[in-house]
């Protein structure tokens, strides 16, 4: 009988679980190498880092690891749509726009298709959240500067929460960047999601 009504507890205590999470929704990060774990074990990615807090939460949630390395927002725009339906999350995080900067791409260009990814995910009733990046300084100011208003403004322009920099005080920390200068090692990789979590926090 106590091995039954353990059996049972065990059954019941799973099945609410999973109807919390479901519940609260699931959540979509939409990105490229930064949220792809680039270079690292994907466990020790920020996006893998998310689920582990949200798993030991008081209201859990599935993250969707959507980011390939090399996306752009042009990638983006044509997954957005079936990763919309197939998943039907109720957050999306939003962090494209490095490889088109790292191209030179035209600012308008760029703002053009974030601001048609938000309306995507504005027209499936769910919640954004934008994620900025910056470009190293041999990109010149005037564009820099130009990327780091491009998200400021649409976020104000859609109502949507801003992570204004990614990597901020990642960047700049040798200790805590690849060789290549552009991603994260796993060292780093907490305080991208230190990052994040403030601006997430708020939205769950």
């Amino acid at each position: 009988m106590r091995r039954f009504l353990g059996v049972v507890f065990l059954i019941f205590s799973t099945a609410f679980s999973t109807a919390s999470a479901a519940k609260s929704g699931s959540l979509l990060v939409l990105g490229d190498s930064l949220s792809a774990a680039h270079g690292i074990a994907p466990e020790a990615g920020w996006v893998s880092l998310l689920q582990r807090r949200l798993d030991a939460s008081a209201a859990p949630r599935r993250v969707i690891n959507a980011s390939i390395s090399g996306e752009t927002t042009a990638g983006g725009l044509a997954r957005l749509p079936a990763l919309l339906k197939e998943h039907a999350p109720t957050l999306v995080l939003i962090e494209l726009g490095a490889n088109d900067g790292l191209r030179g791409l035209p600012l308008t260009e760029i703002r053009a298709n974030l601001a048609r990814l938000l309306t995507q995910v504005r027209e499936t009733k769910a919640r954004a959240v934008l994620i900025g990046i910056e470009l190293p300084v041999n990109y010149g100011p005037q564009y820099r500067d130009g990327l780091r208003a491009m998200y400021r403004d649409l976020a104000g322009e859609f109502n949507v929460p801003l992570v204004p920099f990614l990597l901020d005080g990642v960047a700049l920390d040798p200790a805590l960047m690849q060789d290549d200068g552009l991603h994260p090692t796993a060292q780093g990789q907490p305080r991208v999601l230190d990052n994040v979590w403030p601006v997430l926090e708020g939205e769950l």
